[in-house]
């Protein structure tokens, strides 16, 4: 973590009103224990609730396959160094066919031994995007031979949220919750 410790402590259950407790709880899907990133954007809800709604968007309606998408939200995590964000997307990562073998794969990029031609165009495309807001035309036109207008953009705003979660979990200090690996995953 690059925080040993949270700049914001996380909300907790006793301190929501019945609109926090209502975010937390649409942001959770139901579960029954609130993660840390959700306890700790409680502090402005109007903020969680707005946010939520992008961020569903981008990790349960978007348009690109679900292994895919990890792959892009992964290799963000890890060049934001980002360790929150890493360890809860290896969960959902294996969960969704991210191997163990990409998953250590993912840290030594797109010049990697083993990624598919595709692959290792979407781990481009989040480097290109992290360090320069734009992916290349080479990189854009390997993307255009596997993926519709949608997919495209929804590649894109699925770097860029992440980028932004996790410079808010960074600088927050938000904390791994409970069970979730981080960086030695």
């Amino acid at each position: 973590m690059r925080l040993s410790k949270p700049r914001l402590n996380p909300t907790t259950e006793a301190d929501w009103d019945d609109e926090q407790r209502e975010l937390v709880q649409v942001a959770e899907r139901g579960g029954p224990n609130a993660l840390n990133i959700y306890r700790t954007l409680a502090h402005h809800p109007k903020l969680l609730k707005r946010w939520g709604v992008f961020g569903a968007h981008i990790l349960y309606k978007n348009s690109l396959p679900p292994r895919e998408r990890e792959l892009l939200i992964l290799r963000t995590g890890w060049l934001c160094q980002s360790e929150y964000e890493w360890g809860q997307h290896v969960i959902i990562g294996r969960a969704a066919g991210v191997t163990d073998e990409d998953i250590g794969r993912i840290k030594d990029g797109p010049g990697a031994a083993g990624w598919s031609e595709l692959d290792a165009a979407l781990l481009c495309a989040a480097d290109e995007l992290h360090s320069d807001s734009m992916i290349s035309d080479a990189t854009w036109q390997a993307l255009s031979g596997h993926y519709n207008n949608e997919q495209l953009i929804d590649l894109v705003f699925t770097v860029g949220q992440y980028h932004i979660v996790s410079m808010a979990l960074n600088t927050l200090g938000v904390q791994l919750d409970e069970g979730v690996p981080g960086f030695d995953a």
